[in-house]
C-alpha cells in the first residue's frame, strides 16, 4: 500500500456496487479505510476513521448523501465529499454540492475516471462531471432565486471579481492569468483570497455561488463547462 494515498471511505447502500468501488480503488492503490451503507454510519465513520475523502451515494435509506454531506462538511477538519450519482439525480446533485460536497461524478463513468476523481479531490481540488454540469446548471442555477447568495458585503476588489467571473466560467488558473495577463501564481492567490471571503472550501463552492448570487448566467458559460473539471 502506498503510504501517502488518499483514505477513502466508501457510502453506498448497494452492498453488490459497494463492493466494486471498494475493489478498484483498492486495485488502484488507494486506502479504503471502510465502507458503510447509510449516511448515518457514514457520518459516524467520517467522525471516527477519519478518512480524507468520503465517496457518498445520494440515496440511501435514513439519513440520505445529502445530509450526510453537510454532516460530515461540517466536523472539524473534515474530510472532502466527493458524490456518485446517475442521470436522473441531478436535483439532488445540487443539493449536495451546496451541502458541501466537493464534486460529483456519474455512476458509470469508466474506472480510471473514478480513480483520478478520488485522487483530485482528496488533494484538494473540484471535480465536475462534463456529462451533468450543463443540465445541472441550466436547470437549476439559470437565474437566481429567493434567497440566493448576493454579492452585497462581500468586499471584493475589483479583480477578485474578475477572477470569480472566469473562474464560473470554468477557466482553469493558467487561462484565468492569460486572460487578466497575470502570473498562474498570482491567480492563485486572488483564488484562496476569494474562496475566504466567500467563505467556501473550494472552486466548486465558489461556482455555484457565482450562480446563486446572479453574477453570471447559465446559457453564457455552458459551454465552457462541458469540457469538464478544473482544478486549483
Amino acid at each position: 500500500m502506498n503510504a501517502a494515498a488518499p483514505r477513502v471511505l466508501v457510502a453506498d447502500d448497494h452492498a453488490l456496487v459497494r463492493s466494486g468501488i471498494v475493489g478498484l480503488l483498492e486495485a488502484a492503490d488507494l486506502e479504503v479505510v471502510g465502507e458503510v451503507g447509510d449516511g448515518a454510519a457514514a457520518v459516524e465513520a467520517a467522525r471516527t476513521l477519519r478518512p480524507d475523502l468520503v465517496l457518498m451515494d445520494i440515496r440511501m435509506p435514513g439519513v440520505d448523501g445529502i445530509e450526510a454531506t453537510a454532516r460530515i462538511t461540517a466536523l472539524p477538519g473534515s474530510a472532502r465529499v466527493l458524490v456518485l450519482t446517475t442521470f436522473d439525480l441531478d436535483e439532488y446533485v445540487y443539493r449536495a454540492l451546496a451541502a458541501g460536497a466537493s464534486g460529483f461524478l456519474l455512476k458509470d463513468a469508466p474506472p480510471e475516471r473514478l480513480i483520478d476523481g478520488v485522487r483530485t479531490v482528496a488533494r484538494g481540488e473540484a471535480l465536475l462531471a462534463p456529462a451533468l454540469t450543463r443540465r445541472l446548471i441550466e436547470r437549476f442555477l439559470a437565474a437566481p432565486g429567493p434567497g440566493a447568495a448576493s454579492e452585497a458585503g462581500l468586499d471584493l476588489t475589483p479583480r477578485e471579481r474578475e477572477v470569480w467571473m472566469l473562474l464560473a466560467q470554468g477557466l482553469s488558473n493558467q487561462e484565468v492569468g492569460a486572460r487578466l495577463f497575470l502570473s498562474e501564481a498570482t491567480v492563485k492567490a486572488h483564488v484562496t483570497r476569494l474562496l475566504a471571503k466567500l467563505g467556501v472550501r473550494d472552486r466548486v463552492q465558489a461556482v455555484v455561488a457565482a450562480y446563486e448570487s446572479g453574477l453570471v448566467r447559465a446559457g453564457s458559460v455552458a459551454e465552457r463547462l462541458d469540457r469538464g473539471s478544473s482544478s486549483e
